[in-house]
């Protein structure tokens, strides 16, 4: 009796008429421990489905410890590839007494002939699985009409007037379009001018409806190309707080994208809490509109959104919240003598669920500034109220610790890296993380370069720095199988941070200033010190955990999490595919560990 659950992947790729051929055709077989299934080299006459046991993949080529790559168990599949290809790269051979199903490679051969989805899924990188676990995810839906849109496909034609054009006639073509802003060029540069403008220089200004309306137009322009994502724009807009994008094809205007027409275009409610952020008037606004995060967080996720994505709109809200309440505690005469800076994921801006406040405060001019103290404890008061609990750290700008002036803060960089102790040294990760959130931004880039002035030269500080990745082991055991205890494993220890703090080192040493994860994968890349394959790797096992933790939260969240998990996966509970890429991913982080121990020499 065949008992296979042909609604997983990759069976339920295949109709029913292919599903019923498969499921005549599989036999069962069963091997003693030591048997070589597939020889490195040969070629395969099935492909193989563990039904029970576990069987070990090598490279023969390399040392034994070394050759180990990995070990299929229950419910996994090998020996796709070694049929599509016509031999084995690798030696399959079996731990512990196995039993396996067998399908032939011929028919194999001829699903994969017949059944496109099929066939993709046994030739795609860690990367397009990735995707593939998204598009099918339960009760999600494709990318085409979400994550593929382009800007083309939502931008409206630009309303350009004539540079000598007047307020009367820019009013005119307005209205004659239906439009909320039209382009002007002076001297090969692009202007907008929006009814608001045209309102205030009639109002404010003295002007005529004959004036010119060139003296109204703003060229500091948020502006993007016509095949950027729709996503991205929206992003855009978020981040730079402004209602529109101007489209530009090289130098030359193309159209306008408003914020209604993105939101119009993705028709989701859920889409509608950027606009409701913006709109807050009053700490009772925001925090109605924070409230609804984790409903839009449910949406992107049911949508099948790439969780880079998701990680970059999520950041962007949650950075226009935490500012928002900025400007709503501390007084406007106060806020241009210092930097708020959000540390940790919010700073990383990978954080997708509300997580403890992180934060600190750079000061200009202490003496200017007497109810600071008072001022910060408001501040970390109201983001509890808006859902962003206390950090069990202290890292929080209520803390004078975490406040100070560019001064003070230079001081605490050279005796935090005197010290050289574990504390120390994850007080400078913290702060190299830190991302301006509100006031006087520039002051960042000053506390960036004392950092970089203090560390990067010092290989002795680097290693220290690094050695922290090494602190949790990765969840697999001797040859390479996911661990299942009972509790579940730490997903955030074993995965998540050796590759964020390993990046993070890496981004020390070679001065790089950007603080995502992803952003500095991309600069270690550009600048020659990883090679874009692996760097595509650790980026995709990252964006896995990041998801597969999301899912454990969520459920946390809807209460179908009764043991009260947050970061601990049951691996029992992952389909055979999560299963798949999560071996996989952990194994790029375990070669992350050996690389980053050879650079750092953490060895020592």
């Amino acid at each position: 009796m065949i008992d296979v659950d042909f609604t997983q992947l990759p069976f339920s790729l295949l109709d029913e008429e292919h599903r019923h051929r498969l499921e005549n055709a599989m036999e069962m077989a069963y091997f003693e421990t030591g048997t070589v299934i597939i020889e490195a080299r040969h070629p395969a006459q099935f492909v193989y489905l563990v039904h029970k046991g576990a069987v070990l993949e090598l490279d023969p080529t390399l040392p034994a410890e070394a050759g180990r790559l990995g070990v299929y168990s229950a419910g996994d599949l090998f020996g796709a590839l070694s049929v599509l290809n016509g031999r084995s790269r690798y030696r399959f051979i079996t731990e512990e007494e196995t039993l396996c199903y067998l399908i032939p490679a011929d028919l194999f051969q001829s699903l994969c002939q017949d059944q496109k989805e099929f066939d993709d899924y046994f030739r795609q990188r860690l990367a397009s699985k990735n995707q593939l676990l998204a598009e099918r995810r339960e009760g999600g839906v494709t990318m085409a009409g979400f994550m593929l849109a382009k800007v083309h496909q939502c931008m409206r034609q630009p309303l350009i007037l004539d540079s000598g054009g007047t307020i009367a006639q820019a009013v005119a073509a307005l209205n004659e379009h239906n439009a909320d802003s039209l382009l002007m060029e002076r001297d090969g540069h692009v202007g907008v001018i929006t009814k608001t403008d045209l309102l205030r220089g009639l109002v404010n200004d003295g002007l005529t409806p004959d004036s010119r309306a060139l003296a109204l137009a703003s060229f500091e322009l948020v502006t993007v190309p016509p095949d950027q994502f729709l996503f991205a724009a929206l992003v855009s807009m978020t981040r730079h707080e402004v209602q529109r994008v101007v489209v530009m094809d090289g130098r030359r205007p193309v159209g306008v994208v408003e914020l209604t027409d993105v939101l119009s275009f993705f028709s989701s409610r859920s889409y509608v809490v950027g606009l409701e952020v913006e709109k807050a008037d009053n700490l009772e606004a925001l925090a109605m509109a924070s409230a609804r995060l984790p409903e839009l967080i449910q949406a992107l996720m049911a949508q099948g959104v790439k969780m880079r994505f998701a990680m970059d709109l999520l950041a962007a809200l949650n950075g226009r919240i935490i500012s928002k309440a900025f400007q709503f505690v501390v007084p406007e005469s106060h806020q241009e003598h210092g930097c708020l800076l959000v540390l940790g994921s919010e700073g990383r801006g990978e954080q997708i669920l509300k997580t403890d406040q992180d934060n600190a405060l750079i000061v200009d001019d202490p003496e200017n500034w007497p109810e600071r103290d008072a001022h910060m404890q408001r501040f970390t008061e109201t983001l509890l109220r808006l859902g962003y609990p206390r950090c069990p750290g202290n890292i929080m700008v209520s803390n004078p610790e975490w406040v100070g002036s560019a001064t003070d803060w230079k001081a605490r960089i050279g005796r935090w890296a005197k010290q050289g102790d574990d504390a120390s040294m994850m007080n400078l990760a913290i702060l190299l993380d830190a991302h301006p959130a509100a006031g006087r931004t520039e002051l960042v880039d000053e506390l960036r370069r004392d950092l970089f002035r203090v560390c990067s030269n010092n290989d002795l500080i680097l290693s220290r720095f690094a050695r922290p990745l090494l602190k949790f082991s990765t969840p697999l055991n001797w040859f390479g199988a996911l661990k299942k205890p009972q509790q579940g494993i730490d997903i955030k220890k074993g995965g998540l941070f050796p590759v964020v703090h390993g990046v993070r080192a890496m981004s020390l040493q070679h001065r790089i200033g950007e603080t995502g994860t992803f952003g500095r994968l991309d600069r270690l890349v550009e600048a020659g010190h990883m090679e874009t394959g692996f760097a595509e790797e650790l980026g995709e096992s990252m964006a896995l955990f990041a998801e597969l933790r999301l899912k454990q939260q969520l459920a946390r969240l809807e209460g179908n999490d009764e043991e009260g998990r947050n970061n601990q996966l049951l691996i029992q509970a992952l389909s055979p595919l999560e299963r798949d890429l999560l071996r996989e991913s952990l194994q790029v982080v375990n070669e992350f560990k050996k690389r980053l121990t050879r650079r750092f020499h953490l060895e020592y």
